[in-house]
């Protein structure tokens, strides 16, 4: 893989780079995508595809999935990559358990995936939210795996354990860029403290994962050293793909990143151990999710990738 330039990336004097052919995205139609469209306004839900304007919703809704956001749509949080409104959050919705699980029930899918804002302003960071939610989707659709992609919660061990306590199939925290950038694409975050809260999650027997972005003028070595630090935390499901920039508020594309490459990385990362490695231009952390949850799938099937090879 060649090596990404060293760019700043809040360099508002960067020329605007040409989005590439493989990066075409399929508009959102169909009766299964009106259907969860419905659902989604019926019982007033937020979801992370609308607010994170994903490239892959059509697809998604179209096979009658969504990735659900609780406690809002307005982030304590300014990160320099995300299209959630940044502001003073709502009063918190107790209802909101509820009707997340009622609309899974409704959609009657095996797979779910909820996030959320961060709550900075919460003493419990959201999650006692986070805990009711994954209960009622649980008490209501039994049959349904679970995600759930949550905040840092300040590595703050009691806010985590409520989520581990309510045992979803999966936990997820993205790590979204390198070290060096993370001042500049998570204002608030940090590095490490993310790296911890996963950290504490895997050693209370949780299923791993974290994302990463691309496109922001990290190096290629710098990459491999997320990974590298994300395998130390004992991540078990890595994602990667192309950061897009939503608005021109927020940071520029410095690079897209091609296929072949995307590629490599996967190589590189089930080399390293992860167990499942998913890599490409318009992968999202839910983006096939309900592969993440089974444990030795992805790295079978590379497997018999690299045979063929």
């Amino acid at each position: 893989m060649k090596e990404l330039p060293v760019v700043s990336a809040i360099n508002e004097n960067e020329s605007v780079v040409k989005k590439p052919n493989w990066l075409r995205v399929k508009l959102p139609i169909g009766e299964s995508y009106k259907h969860v469209r419905g659902l989604v306004d019926t019982h007033k839900l937020h979801t992370i595809c609308e607010s994170g304007n994903c490239p892959n919703m059509g697809e998604c809704w179209g096979e009658g999935t969504a990735t659900f956001m609780i406690l809002g749509n307005i982030c304590t949080r300014s990160c320099g990559f995300c299209a959630v409104a940044t502001g003073r959050p709502e009063a918190v919705d107790w209802d909101e358990p509820q009707r997340v699980a009622e609309a899974i029930h409704l959609m009657k899918v095996k797979h779910a995936v909820i996030t959320s804002v961060d709550r900075d302003e919460l003493n419990d960071g959201g999650s006692i939210i986070w805990h009711n939610t994954i209960k009622a989707v649980k008490a209501l659709n039994p049959g349904t795996t679970l995600e759930t992609l949550i905040p840092d919660f300040k590595a703050e061990k009691e806010n985590i354990q409520r989520v581990i306590d309510a045992a979803p199939e999966v936990v997820s925290h993205n790590i979204e860029t390198v070290e060096r950038l993370t001042k500049q694409v998570r204002i608030q975050a940090k590095y490490w403290r993310s790296m911890e809260t996963l950290k504490i999650l895997k050693e209370s027997g949780m299923r791993t994962k974290s994302g990463i972005m691309l496109g922001l003028g990290e190096r290629k070595e710098e990459v491999v050293q997320t990974m590298s630090d994300l395998h130390g935390s004992g991540v078990d499901v890595v994602t990667i793909g192309q950061y897009l920039q939503p608005t021109k508020k927020h940071l520029p594309v410095v690079r897209f990143v091609h296929p072949d490459e995307f590629k490599e990385l996967r190589n590189i990362g089930y080399e390293m151990g992860f167990d499942y490695v998913e890599s490409g231009p318009l992968v999202r952390s839910s983006y096939h999710s309900e592969r993440h949850v089974i444990p030795g799938y992805g790295k079978q099937q590379w497997m018999k990738e690299m045979e063929v090879l």
